[in-house]
C-alpha cells in the first residue's frame, strides 16, 4: 500500500515539474518574478471587509493556496498568508481564460491575486478574483489542510510544512514574539539594560547541567556552549552596571522530551542592592503583566489544569510543602542517618553524590511535591548545599535565600540573593567538585575567573532566571515545548 502511495506521490511531483517546464517554455517562469505589489494582508482585508465591500475597489493579496474546490462553473480556493486564511472565488462565466488558467494551479503554489471584497452565499468573507499571478511553483504535494500529518514527530521534523498548513501553529510563534517583546518592554521601562554575553565560554558554570563541548581550531582548545548567562552578568555588576538582563540561548547536553529541549531560551535579570524578596515580587508582577496586557487572558488551560494568573501567587516553605505531602518535618531532623533512613522507607532512590540532609530534602520535594504545585506557587527555604550561588538567609546559615516558581507542576523561575563573598563562593565550588568526583556529571566547572572578579567586590544583588520556552508554553496553553520552538531538536529516526 505504501509503495503505491509513494508512486502516486512521485507521479504528482512529475506532473508539477512538467507544468513548470511548460511555463518556462512560454516565458512565464514564476521564479523570474522578484516582487509582487500587494496592498493589504488577509487579516486587514477581513477587518475592513464592510468598508471594502462598499467601496468595491480592487485589492491585491498574496499567499499560498491551501485548498481548491472546482465546482464546474465556479472555483473556491483558500489562500493563506502570515495573518490568516481567506476564501477566493473565480467564476467561469465572467472570466473564461482566467478560470482555465487557474485550473493549472496546484495546492501549495504561491500566487498574487487582485479582486474585490465579496460576501459569499454562505456568508463567508471572500475575494472575487479579477486576475492572478503565479509567484512560486510548489513542486511537491503538501499535507492536507484538513488531515495534516499522520506522524506527529514528522510534523516537527518538517516544521515548515507544519506551519504552512496549520495557521494555529504559526499563531503560536507570533504570540511568542509578542510575549518576548512584552517582557523586554516591561524590563526596559524599569530601566534595566539589555546586554549580550558570550555563548562560547572557557568554563561551564552558572548552573548544574552537563555541557556541550566544542573545539576552537585557531586557539587549539576546547570551549563549552554556555549552560547559563549568570556568571558574565554578575561580572557586569562588578564592573558597575546596576540593572541588567539578557534574553539568550542556553545549551545543555541533556534529554529531549515534552518539557526539555537541549537548546532553549532564558531571561536572566540582575539588580544591585536588592534581594530575593524583591526578585519574587518582580517575577509575580511580570507574569501578571504578560497575562493581562500581552495575551489579555488571565485564566489559561495548561497541562490539563485551569491556571489562574490573576490572583496573588501562593508562597510556601519547602519544609511546609514536604510536610503537607508526606507528614515529615525536616526542620526537626538534623542527622544525615535519619534523613537517609526516611528516604529508604519512602523508596526514594538517591545518587551516590546525594550525601547531605539538604540533598535528601530536595529529593523528597522533587518526588512528592513538585508535580502537585498546580496554581502559581513560590517555594522558598532551599537547602544551602543545593544552591551554590545563593546567599544564606540572615537568620539561618543552612538555608538559601532563594525561591522557585512552580505552575502546573513545572518550574518556571529561579531567583535568589546573590552570593558576593569570594571566599565563601570558592568554598562552595570546592564542595561541588567533591560531588563531581562522586559521579554528579551536572556539576559546573570551578570558575576561578569568577572568583577573582568577586574579589574586586560585587554589590549585594538579587537575581532571577525564567525559562522563555516554558513561559510561552504556559501563556499559549501548550503542553509540549516543541510547539513553542520554531525548530525543536528531535531524536534520530533510527
Amino acid at each position: 500500500m505504501k509503495k503505491a502511495f509513494d508512486n502516486d506521490k512521485l507521479s504528482e511531483e512529475k506532473l508539477r515539474k512538467n507544468k513548470l517546464s511548460a511555463l518556462k517554455k512560454t516565458h512565464q517562469d514564476p521564479f523570474q518574478k522578484n516582487n509582487y505589489l500587494r496592498d493589504t494582508s488577509i487579516q486587514n482585508f477581513i477587518n475592513k471587509f464592510s468598508e471594502l465591500e462598499k467601496e468595491a475597489k480592487k485589492k491585491s493579496i498574496a499567499g499560498r493556496i491551501l485548498t481548491i474546490r472546482d465546482l464546474g462553473n465556479i472555483i473556491f480556493a483558500t489562500i493563506s498568508d502570515q495573518t490568516g486564511n481567506l476564501q477566493i472565488i473565480l467564476q467561469k462565466v465572467e472570466l473564461q481564460s482566467l478560470f482555465d488558467d487557474f485550473k493549472e494551479i496546484d495546492l501549495g503554489d504561491i500566487i498574487g491575486v487582485e479582486g474585490i471584497a465579496y460576501l459569499s452565499k454562505s456568508g463567508e468573507f471572500s475575494l472575487k478574483v479579477n486576475s492572478f499571478t503565479l509567484l512560486s511553483k510548489c513542486l511537491k504535494p503538501i499535507p492536507s489542510n484538513y488531515y495534516g500529518f499522520e506522524n506527529i514527530e514528522e510534523r516537527f521534523r518538517k516544521r515548515y510544512l507544519d506551519l504552512m498548513v496549520n495557521q494555529e501553529k504559526r499563531q503560536i510563534l507570533i504570540q511568542r514574539f509578542h510575549i518576548v517583546n512584552g517582557l523586554r518592554n516591561y524590563l526596559n521601562q524599569k530601566e534595566f539594560i539589555e546586554v549580550e554575553t558570550p555563548v562560547l565560554v572557557a568554563e561551564a558554570s552558572g548552573a548544574q547541567a552537563k555541557p556541550f563541548i566544542t573545539y576552537h581550531n585557531k586557539l587549539q582548545r576546547n570551549f563549552y556552549l554556555r549552560i547559563a548567562t549568570e556568571i558574565p552578568l554578575k561580572k557586569l555588576l562588578v564592573g558597575g552596571l546596576e540593572k541588567v538582563y539578557e534574553i539568550g540561548r542556553i545549551f545543555r547536553n541533556e534529554g529531549i522530551d515534552a518539557r526539555h529541549n537541549p537548546e532553549f531560551t532564558t531571561v536572566e535579570i540582575y539588580q544591585v542592592y536588592e534581594n530575593s524578596e524583591y526578585m519574587m515580587k518582580l517575577t509575580e508582577n511580570l507574569f501578571h503583566f504578560l497575562a493581562k496586557e500581552v495575551i489579555k487572558k488571565e485564566e489559561i488551560k495548561f497541562n490539563s489544569h485551569l491556571i489562574n494568573l490573576q490572583e496573588k501567587f501562593h508562597k510556601m516553605s519547602m519544609f511546609e510543602a514536604i510536610k503537607e505531602q508526606t507528614n515529615i518535618d525536616f526542620r526537626q531532623i538534623n542527622k544525615l542517618e535519619e534523613a537517609l533512613e526516611l528516604a529508604k522507607k519512602h523508596h526514594l532512590k538517591l545518587e551516590k553524590f546525594q550525601t547531605s540532609i539538604g540533598q535528601v530534602i530536595l529529593a523528597f520535594f522533587e518526588e512528592y511535591v513538585e508535580k502537585k504545585l498546580i496554581q502559581p506557587t513560590f517555594i522558598y527555604d532551599y537547602p544551602l548545599e543545593t544552591s551554590p550561588l545563593a546567599k544564606s538567609r540572615t537568620d539561618n546559615k543552612d538555608i538559601a535565600d532563594r525561591f522557585e516558581l512552580f505552575i502546573g507542576g513545572l518550574e518556571f523561575a529561579n531567583g535568589y540573593s546573590e552570593l558576593n563573598d569570594a571566599v565563601e563562593q570558592k568554598k562552595r565550588f570546592e564542595e561541588q567538585i567533591k560531588q563531581k568526583k562522586l559521579g554528579n556529571e551536572e556539576i559546573a566547572s570551578f570558575d576561578q575567573d569568577f572568583i577573582e572578579s568577586l574579589e574586586y567586590g560585587m554589590p549585594p544583588a538579587g537575581g532571577l532566571g525564567i525559562g522563555i520556552d516554558r513561559l510561552v508554553m504556559l501563556l499559549t496553553g501548550q503542553d509540549s515545548i516543541k510547539e513553542v520552538i520554531a525548530f525543536p531538536q528531535l531524536k534520530s529516526k533510527i
